[in-house]
């Protein structure tokens, strides 16, 4: 699985920016995607999750209300809607796809796009 992730760039606070990531290859073994972020010097956070099968989803508590994550499954892209902006997140985000083949669980991850959010 390729993850190629687009749509970063700077926004001043309270402003949006709509993040894309598109998958390429055996997509049919995604069993779930998601985004996360690494903001300079901290650990990488889990921002939203979402299931291939049910579709339920997971959001960071710091990103609820603000930040929604939808999917075109007919062009294999997941994207991240980011409304209200804050300074705080500022980070590079990274798609992320696990797949499941023969009940053995990999993780893939897109190049990271840099999201910069001035007060």
């Amino acid at each position: 699985v390729q993850l190629v992730e687009s749509g970063g760039g700077l926004v001043q606070a309270g402003g949006s920016l709509r993040l894309s990531c598109a998958a390429s290859g055996s997509t049919d073994s995604i069993i779930s995607m998601g985004w996360h972020r690494q903001a300079p010097g901290k650990q990488r956070e889990l921002v939203v999750t979402v299931t291939s099968g049910d579709g339920s989803t997971k959001y960071a508590d710091s990103v609820k209300g603000r930040f929604t994550i939808s999917r075109d499954n007919a062009k294999n892209t997941m994207y991240l809607q980011m409304n209200s902006l804050k300074p705080e997140d500022t980070a590079v985000y990274y798609c992320r796809a696990i797949t499941m083949v023969a009940a053995n669980l990999q993780y893939y991850w897109g190049q990271g796009t840099q999201v910069t959010v001035s007060s």
